[in-house]
């Protein structure tokens, strides 16, 4: 398994944290659904520090290597600031492993 970080800053890009939650509650997140290896993502954002970014899961390197639906570049005006991969060397799901954690969050919460 493999971890994926990424993170803009959004200081200098074209967009903002709340059309970004747009884009996610009519888009991202229904493509990204439907990503053959990957295990769960999550977007995360910061807002005081103007930074957007996202946390992967994938089965394998492979799975992390496809081509992933999207368009955050394109829609930031620019690469991400930060990608950061690491190896996982354990997970656990805790307690809440039977709750739904698909469409949690500020995005959807508006």
């Amino acid at each position: 398994m493999l971890v994926r970080i990424v993170l803009w800053s959004l200081a200098d890009s074209k967009t903002s944290i709340g059309e970004l939650r747009r884009y996610l509650r009519d888009e991202s997140v229904d493509e990204f659904a439907e990503v053959p290896g990957l295990r769960f993502k999550a977007w995360i954002s910061d807002e005081a520090g103007e930074r957007w970014g996202a946390f992967y899961l994938f089965e394998s390197r492979e799975a992390a290597d496809q081509r992933l639906p999207g368009r955050m570049s394109e829609l930031a005006g620019k690469d991400p600031d930060l990608v950061e991969e690491f190896d996982v060397e354990a997970t656990v799901e805790g307690r809440y492993a039977s709750e739904q954690l698909s469409r949690l969050g500020l995005a959807f919460e508006s």
